[in-house]
């Protein structure tokens, strides 16, 4: 159950006595929920909610396409923590919506989407812009409405926001008829929340959490696998605190990573695909995996059956539906993870769960293996004098940025190179679509980061193929004066599937090639503000620091080496200690 502080009851009063349309009504609801902010695309059957917000203080973001609204909503929440709203019109406009709620559900970001609908009377009738979009997003959402009557649009509103952002986060979408948005009612108050049917379970179980402490205490080489849960809960705090108080060495996932920050002695990397030789020979010996709001991704855990072969599992998530569904813990605890890690730190420090002489002995030696494998195969950026590699731009931003700024990343390699060489000081600075993999979410997320945060440095790192998939939204940032620091990591190629058919293809580079990428400089011209195209290193660093100092936004053309690959690598089917360090090494024939 929800309950939402009381009013000011002159306000309480005054509203109550005012008869108001729906879409007014959904403008209250919205205030009532702290929203400042709506990112969306307006269309026939909204025009009643925006004529509504003509003259309301609400902030509207216009973007360019309704799939980048609901990415810069993710971008807001994913940044804030808070619930980001994006809002389309009927038919093709909520269809365009699809993927960005999928994106958001896969991540767990908390999502509240308005669509329109066409007038109640002709749903069914496959009228003008008439889409099912109740049937389309039920398996893409976290859940969604379609509202039939005024009376029920306070309640829908507020049940959406409390869905939204509380247990395991997700989008919920709110299909409003064109007649709703007009028709006109008195608005009642929602004083508080009840769904019978909707049972969170967020404390722990108490005698599993003491027992989880006891087995921590057991382990010679207990392992943290923190993933992007940690982030939803608010948990850095404590995960930190336990990871100390344990002193056993941590690695967060693509979607955990500033859980613990980079620079944290017992942060070690990102396992996986393309995780650390550390991070992964790790998951491999370790004999306590504490599995803390992850889900035990394919990309984390390659041939299943041979990942963490020698250990016990301990699982820690809100979302029941997770425990078990790819690797059966040893010890389950459902739970919010904020609450359940303060829990655990407070179980570890009593005396009967001290670990004996031998252990902290065994502990020992399981640091320095671990310090051995960070040491055998460090994860270091290349850098060349003749062209630029783009493991040389993520290291020059990471060096201006300093682990500070945030950063929104497009999909593909150099996804994957950020998420290796930049540090993440503290939690909310890594935006990425991780389960989705969604091309084009990098510069429309960092716009709504950027609306959410206008004093921080965002930067949009993208590829010169995700880049163009969004390339409209460049008016979006021109149009706010949004100050986003956009720097396209241009290899001619869609990156990672070349790498794959190169590696794994015999080479058969098949439509992989990008061509006729625009000049950068005209094309941030033509939008009014600064840009250029670099290709020499010794240009890399002056360049970067001429975006950064530039008081608006900035576009910034790298040309990197187009054969580069991202290493390590786990190659498909494999298990996650048989990793790939480069390409094959060709072979000496005797003479």
């Amino acid at each position: 159950m929800r309950k939402y502080p009381k009013l000011d009851r002159k306000r309480e009063a005054k509203t109550m006595a005012t008869l108001m349309s729906g879409a007014k009504m959904l403008l209250e609801c919205l205030a009532r929920e702290d929203v400042d902010c709506i990112f969306g695309y307006p269309g026939g059957v909204t025009l009643p909610l925006y004529d509504a917000i003509y003259e309301s203080p609400m902030r509207h973001v216009l973007v360019r396409h309704e799939e980048n609204a609901c990415f810069a909503a993710e971008g807001y929440a994913r940044s804030t923590g808070r619930t980001g709203v994006c809002c389309a019109t009927s038919g093709p406009g909520a269809t365009n919506l699809v993927t960005g709620l999928v994106n958001a559900l896969m991540d767990s970001i908390p999502v509240v989407a308005i669509t329109g609908q066409v007038h109640s009377k002709l749903i069914g009738s496959d009228a003008f812009q008439e889409a099912d979009t109740f049937g389309l997003t039920r398996s893409g959402t976290k859940h969604n409405y379609l509202v039939k009557n005024i009376h029920d649009l306070p309640r829908v509103v507020h049940e959406a926001f409390y869905i939204a952002n509380s247990g395991r986060p997700g989008p919920v979408l709110i299909d409003i008829p064109k007649d709703v948005f007009q028709a006109q009612a008195h608005y009642a108050p929602v004083t508080t929340i009840h769904l019978p049917g909707y049972k969170l379970n967020l404390d722990g179980h108490t005698g599993q959490i003491r027992r989880a402490a006891q087995m921590i205490a057991e382990s010679r080489q207990p392992l943290f696998y923190i993933g992007g849960g940690a982030i939803s809960s608010d948990a850095s705090e404590e995960l930190i605190q336990l990871v100390e108080k344990v002193d056993a060495p941590a690695v967060c996932t693509l979607m955990g990573l500033g859980a613990i920050p980079t620079t944290h002695p017992n942060f070690i990397s990102m396992p996986g695909m393309h995780g650390s030789y550390a991070a992964n020979m790790a998951m491999t010996e370790c004999d306590l995996l504490i599995a803390l709001g992850t889900r035990f991704d394919d990309r984390v855990t390659g041939r299943l059956s041979a990942f963490a072969p020698h250990a016990k599992v301990i699982h820690v998530d809100v979302d029941p539906s997770e425990i078990g569904k790819n690797r059966a813990p040893d010890l389950p605890i459902v739970g919010d993870l904020k609450r359940v890690a303060a829990k655990l730190f407070k179980f570890a420090g009593e005396s009967e769960n001290q670990p004996e002489a031998v252990v902290v002995e065994a502990r020992r030696a399981w640091w320095k293996q671990v310090r051995d494998w960070q040491r055998k195969h460090p994860l270091v950026p290349a850098i060349d004098d003749t062209v630029i590699k783009p493991q040389h731009v993520i290291a020059e931003i990471d060096r201006i940025s300093a682990g500070n700024a945030i950063v929104s990343s497009d999909v593909g390699q150099h996804q994957m190179w950020l998420a290796q060489f930049v540090r993440f000081n503290a939690p909310r600075l890594w935006l990425t679509s991780g389960g989705l993999g969604s091309m084009g979410f990098g510069l429309p997320s960092a716009v709504g980061a950027q609306t959410a945060n206008p004093d921080r440095l965002v930067f949009a790192v993208v590829g010169d193929g995700g880049f163009q998939m969004s390339i409209p939204e460049l008016s979006t940032v021109a149009s706010n004066g949004l100050p986003v620091k956009i720097v396209v990591i241009n290899n001619g190629y869609l990156g990672m599937v070349r790498q794959w058919q190169t590696m794994f293809y015999n080479n058969r580079l098949s439509a992989v090639t990008l061509e006729c990428f625009p000049d950068a400089e005209k094309l941030a011209a033509a939008y009014g503000f600064k840009g250029r195209t670099i290709s020499r290193p010794d240009e890399l660093a002056p360049a970067l620091r001429e975006a950064v100092d530039e008081p608006g936004p900035y576009l910034l053309n790298v040309i990197v080496d187009p054969e580069e690959n991202v290493y390590p690598m786990v190659p498909a089917g494999a298990a996650i200690n048989e990793m790939v360090f480069g390409p094959p090494q060709p072979v000496a024939v005797p003479k």
